[in-house]
């Protein structure tokens, strides 16, 4: 899959101010990165947990 490059990422950008709004977009942005913020922290705590299993057996 190729890299997303400069003018992808502003087709991007447009198509989601369209259709957001200029109001909503820093929500949506607000609540995409809490998000990725809890899968980071919920995959640590996971890989964690199969590495203390891991220890013990």
């Amino acid at each position: 899959m190729p890299s997303l490059g400069l003018p992808e990422l502003i087709v991007i950008l447009v198509i989601a101010l369209v259709i957001f709004g200029p109001k909503k977009l820093p929500e949506v942005g607000r609540a995409i990165g809490t998000s990725i913020k809890e899968f980071k922290k919920a995959t640590k705590e996971v890989t964690k947990d199969l590495v203390e299993d891991k220890e013990e057996k």
